[in-house]
Parts: structure tokens; C-alpha cells; sequence
């Protein structure tokens, strides 16, 4: 990976941000945002259930490319919902470190 792609993610949640102010004849994006936060979310489902068809079934480029849209409707759904992604890239880095089934079990405890 190159030292720039580690922020592409970054760089793709605030095109997201700069396309809601957007014309909805000119942006797919600012078209999945005017229809809130359901919509945004059933198109998410929609991507997962075809990323998890081409992880079992179909090949890596498939995948690869299943799986960049999966993470473009994430990063709409956070729009929608007004989650920073820097939000989650502060969840992720407070995680840092933790066993999975220790952070598993935290959530699970109410903590």
C-alpha cells in the first residue's frame, strides 16, 4: 500500500459531505441522502448481502469491487445519520489493543 491510500477513506467521507450540498440531478450521492437515513441504510444492506455473495462465490475481483461499494454506502449512512467518520476512526483506535472477545464482551456487559 502507499503511504497516500490509508486516507482515501478519509478523503471519500468528506467528497460524501461536499456532495449533500450537491444538485440531485448531478450526484448519486446527494440522491441516496434525500432519501434519509432509510434509504441510505437499505442500500447498505443491499451492498453487504452482494460483498458476502462474492466472498463465498465469485472471484477476488469481484470481491474487491463489492466491497469498495460497501464501504462508499457505509460512509453514506454515517452522512445521513450526521456520524462523523472520524467518530469511528476514534472507536476504532480506542479498540486498539483490546482483545475482540475482551471489547465483545465489554458491549455486552453494558460496558
Amino acid at each position: 500500500m502507499t503511504e497516500e491510500k490509508p486516507d482515501i477513506l478519509q478523503r471519500l467521507a468528506a467528497t460524501i459531505h461536499e456532495r449533500a450540498a450537491a444538485d440531485a440531478d448531478r450526484s448519486y450521492t446527494r440522491t441516496l441522502l434525500d432519501g434519509g437515513p432509510e434509504k441510505c441504510a437499505k442500500k447498505l444492506a443491499e451492498e453487504a448481502a452482494e460483498t458476502v455473495i462474492a466472498a463465498v462465490s465469485q472471484d477476488e475481483k469481484a470481491l474487491t469491487a463489492e466491497a469498495a461499494d460497501l464501504l462508499y454506502h457505509l460512509l453514506v449512512v454515517l452522512e445521513a445519520r450526521g456520524v462523523p467518520f472520524d467518530a469511528v476512526l476514534a472507536e476504532l483506535d480506542r479498540r486498539t489493543g483490546t482483545s475482540g472477545l475482551e471489547e465483545k464482551a465489554a458491549r455486552n456487559n453494558g460496558g
